[in-house]
């Protein structure tokens, strides 16, 4: 079940007089590894004279140089695709024995190749707010993946979140002295900090696709009320057994299908969306981002159309007209499954007849439904089933 998205994206520059655009190279395409399908893509540019090659870098992204004979006024690039947004679990992954558990090290050849993104940036050997940071970072012993949120969301909750119009990315010292930034500053944050600490780390700059969610949650942020879609930057970091796992400092959330990867580099200069020399000149930037539903399957939270299911609540009317019109009177039985909303992995919640929390909550529930649907029933507490391996009988509580 996926739901497919077509995201439109425009970049122009205008300029006061005809200049000559220098060799420009145009970072938009998703990069080879994104896990998020991309079903088409198009890169079309303006002005239409020029000549383009496309090329990978020396980490495999895509990327399209252009060159411009002539002299121009406007340069335009147009990004269209369509993605196909079908939601993994991020945490879906294993990791190999040796790097289970924090510390880890890597085996001398996969260092080797993992060279340029083990880089510290050394003017932050003297840094003293990202020192002070790093040293607060507890290294004791534990789970890689434990580890890793946590870092992940103590930066998300250190370091507010800005729009920043200027160009560049701050160093991790500024970002940490304004305890602020984009997500361009707190993805090379988090990318230095993993280094410092062993870790291989690179630069992610790509598109964030964010679609409106079917129900609103229960117990955390729904997200987006709208569908949107931003150039966004984050961080991935490498484990064994696991490969490159994304990391975004930015919501404290790992990579998921709306994160697609245009540029993966050991510095951010590198993934720059466009980057190149031009005249001396003045300069009216623009810049257009969407995305529109193209498709969407059935799902369990929208199965059915608003149209469809019109349709539906018609027939249920026709054949209620009907029963009522027979004299027939129905029943409805079921067994719904009730959990906590918090500690649900709880041994009460999956396995263990009894609990600390189990019978009181069902307690409070059958009173309620007592008074909602049966006002003055009888209410009758006794043995329910005895399933086999257990040594305790469930509670039956009935109305």
């Amino acid at each position: 079940m996926s739901i497919h998205v077509a995201l439109h994206h425009v970049t122009e520059y205008r300029y006061d007089r005809p200049i000559q655009l220098g060799p420009q190279v145009v970072r938009l395409r998703p990069a080879p590894h994104s896990r998020s399908r991309v079903l088409s893509y198009s890169l079309r540019v303006e002005p239409q004279n020029h000549f383009i090659n496309w090329q990978q870098d020396p980490f495999a992204n895509y990327q399209a140089r252009l060159v411009f004979p002539e002299k121009t006024t406007t340069f335009k690039v147009t990004v269209d695709l369509v993605a196909e947004m079908a939601v993994y679990n991020p945490f879906d992954f294993f990791l190999e024995p040796s790097a289970e558990a924090v510390p880890l090290s890597y085996a001398p050849e996969l260092r080797e190749e993992l060279a340029p993104y083990l880089v510290c940036a050394p003017e932050l050997a003297k840094a003293p707010l990202f020192q002070k940071y790093l040293g607060g970072i507890d290294r004791r012993e534990q789970r890689t993946i434990d580890f890793l949120v946590g870092l992940n969301q103590k930066l998300q909750g250190d370091i507010g979140y800005l729009i920043r119009l200027e160009p560049g990315v701050q160093t991790p010292e500024e970002s940490l002295t304004k305890r602020s930034g984009s997500c361009r500053d707190s993805a090379w944050l988090l990318v230095q900090l993993l280094r410092h600490l062993g870790l291989a780390a690179r630069f992610v700059s790509g598109y964030l696709i964010q679609l409106a969610p079917d129900v609103k949650s229960l117990d955390g942020p729904s997200g987006t009320e709208v569908d949107f879609t931003d150039l966004h930057a984050w961080c991935e970091v490498y484990l064994p057994g696991a490969g490159w796992i994304g990391l975004d400092p930015t919501s404290g959330l790992l990579a998921g299908e709306g994160h697609i990867p245009l540029a993966c580099t050991p510095q951010p200069s590198s993934a720059a969306p466009i980057e190149g020399l031009i005249d001396d000149c003045e300069v009216k930037f623009g810049h257009e981002m969407k995305v529109t539903r193209i498709y969407e399957s059935p799902r369990v939270t929208k199965p059915y159309t608003e149209d469809q299911w019109a349709e539906v609540l018609k027939l249920g009317e026709r054949v209620d007209a009907d029963l009522v019109k027979g004299d027939v009177r129905l029943t409805q039985g079921g067994e719904p499954t009730y959990v906590a909303v918090s500690d649900r992995d709880a041994a009460e919640w999956n396995t263990d007849a009894l609990g600390p929390t189990k019978r009181l909550f069902a307690t409070d529930l059958v009173h309620r439904l007592r008074d909602h649907y049966g006002a003055g029933g009888f209410l009758h507490f006794g043995q329910g089933k005895w399933y086999p391996g257990e040594q305790l009988p469930r509670w039956a509580l009935s109305i």
